[in-house]
């Protein structure tokens, strides 16, 4: 039997004393429902047929309580994007749609702000995207993965290409803008077919293509089909051709790269994934999201009497010893759906503190995603400019227009381009 929601605690004792003006925010929703579970994912989800059925009514209280207490504190007054993932968010049919009309009335939604909705080929009816863009969604990302049967059927996917290509033309149609994502390096992909995929996802007429190389992640049925030999390990020098490949094919179709793995026409970007790259505020709400706040939005959180009541576990490691030097807060909420139904204002589970040059250098780190780089000015006060030197001599990264950014080279090894920054 599913946990009834805890009666409403006070939100914000001093919500009064507003942290310093944020700027724009980003706010992200993890929806933890699925209808399957895929063969690589690792995220908090679970099937839909696991859940009780008053559960996703008392996670819509949830998010709505949560959301409540950010606003209380003036997080939430200039709210630039909003992101509902998962798990597969419309799973929840038609619920999604009043949740997300709770968000808005909520936050304080800047004229024109970006609403992007997570979907699946098989979750996405005509008439439910139809709602969703009525309501407000301006964007819906698609797990499409592949237009490739036999790719499908490795990833554990509920759906086919049929049906992945006739769902992202519905949504389409609906007036919003489209992304879909796809995945590469998959056991048994070939690059003909890999060519084939990248062909069929521009002919949708999508607006918005994200490449990512398979990873095995631990603890999935994917991990375990490669343990035990029934699948071959995922091929890195075959993944990255098939990274090339993909930056030909969209390039040629009118999908500039502007981040290392996302593509997209001119005004399509994501304003929320650049967000993250580029330092702005983010709030996450619901079981395993995280968020992002400078110390004093952390530190007004953490004096509210929700997170300060004895009974939310894990508070003392919150509340006391925020480090004088901490800057910039990064901290998740615990992946247990339940315990965020029963403490949704409460304490998160981990918490991570930056120094100002922490956090600078993160801003390089992080900003060196994108196609055009960051500015010298920025790499100068983070103190990373000897690195990108010696990057430079390994022709990893340029500069260009007084910005430093990634070669192509640097674009295929990016990691040892980050790491050597950070």
């Amino acid at each position: 039997m599913m946990c009834a929601p805890a009666e409403p605690r006070p939100l914000a004792q001093h919500a009064s004393h507003h942290p310093a003006t944020l700027g724009p925010v980003s706010l992200y929703v993890h929806v933890p429902f699925c209808v399957l579970k895929c063969a690589y994912c690792d995220f908090h989800s679970q099937p839909f047929c696991d859940v009780s059925p008053e559960e996703p009514e008392h996670f819509a209280w949830a998010v709505g309580e949560a959301a409540r207490h950010w606003a209380a504190l003036g997080v939430l007054d200039d709210v630039l994007s909003l992101y509902v993932g998962g798990g597969t968010p419309t799973t929840l049919g038609d619920g999604l749609t009043g949740s997300i009309a709770d968000l808005c009335a909520i936050a304080n939604m800047r004229p024109g702000a970006e609403i992007t909705v997570e979907t699946n080929p098989d979750t996405s009816s005509p008439e439910l995207a139809a709602r969703l863009h009525a309501s407000g969604v301006t964007r819906f990302s698609v797990g499409v993965q592949s237009f490739d049967g036999a790719d499908l059927r490795v990833l554990g996917r509920c759906h086919d290409a049929q049906a992945a290509e006739r769902a992202v033309r519905e949504l389409v149609a609906t007036g919003a803008r489209v992304a879909l994502d796809l995945m590469c390096g998959v056991p048994g992909q070939s690059l003909a077919s890999w060519q084939a995929t990248l062909e069929r996802a521009v002919a949708t007429g999508a607006g918005h293509v994200s490449v990512y190389p398979l990873t095995v992640e631990e603890a999935t049925p994917l991990a375990h089909h490669v343990a035990t030999g029934a699948l071959p390990e995922p091929d890195p020098d075959a993944a990255a051709e098939m990274m090339e490949r993909a930056d030909e094919v969209l390039a040629d179709a009118g999908l500039a790269r502007y981040e290392i793995a996302s593509y997209a026409r001119e005004g399509e970007q994501c304003v929320h994934n650049l967000g993250y790259w580029t330092g702005r505020p983010y709030i996450g709400l619901g079981p395993s999201a995280s968020s992002m706040v400078p110390v004093a939005a952390f530190r007004a959180a953490a004096a509210s009497e929700s997170w300060a009541d004895p009974s939310v576990v894990g508070v003392g490691r919150v509340i006391v010893d925020v480090p004088a030097d901490a800057a910039r807060v990064r901290f998740t909420h615990a992946a247990d759906t339940v315990a965020f139904i029963r403490t949704a204002t409460g304490a998160p589970e981990e918490v991570e503190y930056l120094t100002a040059e922490e956090a600078l250098r993160e801003d390089v780190v992080l900003g060196l995603r994108l196609a055009e780089g960051v500015a010298a000015d920025l790499a100068e006060r983070a103190g990373v400019v000897d690195a990108l030197l010696r990057l430079e001599q390994q022709a990893l990264v340029e500069r260009a227009g007084g910005r430093w950014r990634l070669t192509r080279r640097g674009w295929l090894l990016g990691n040892e381009v980050f790491a050597e920054v950070w």
